[in-house]
């Protein structure tokens, strides 16, 4: 699958409709982010069960800014809508692909699990 382009219209879409995503946040001006397009994109080839999709923080500063993208490109992996993975920074490609197979390997029920009781230990200490 080739990568897709995504925006705040189509958002929320691609990460509930797919069990796996990852953004890429990047920009046309951003040397890194241009060096890092060939490797995402061929990725993206290698795993075709897993949704490669692409933001440009420029047309997209509402969704660059919901989720605090300071530096580009920034790499998110969502599995089962969870952040599972968020590094600001170009990947080599051997270690974005390390990087999805750990988020492949991982159990999301004992993630979920993890993720409700750190916000029920939050709530309690309020």
């Amino acid at each position: 699958m080739a990568t897709i382009d995504v925006t705040a219209e189509n958002f929320n879409d691609v990460i509930n409709k797919n069990e796996f995503v990852i953004v890429d946040f990047w920009a046309t001006w951003c040397g890194p982010c241009k060096g890092f397009a060939p490797v995402y994109e061929e990725l993206s080839e290698k795993y075709p069960d897993i949704v490669f999709a692409k933001v440009n923080t420029e047309d997209e500063q509402q969704l660059a800014g919901e989720f605090q993208i300071r530096s580009i490109p920034t790499l998110m992996i969502f599995r089962e809508q969870v952040i599972l993975f968020s590094q600001p920074g170009a990947l080599q490609g051997s270690q974005l692909e390390q990087v999805i197979e750990q988020a492949q390997g991982l159990d999301m029920e004992d993630v979920k699990k993890d993720i409700e009781k750190q916000q029920a230990e939050e709530e309690t200490k309020q």
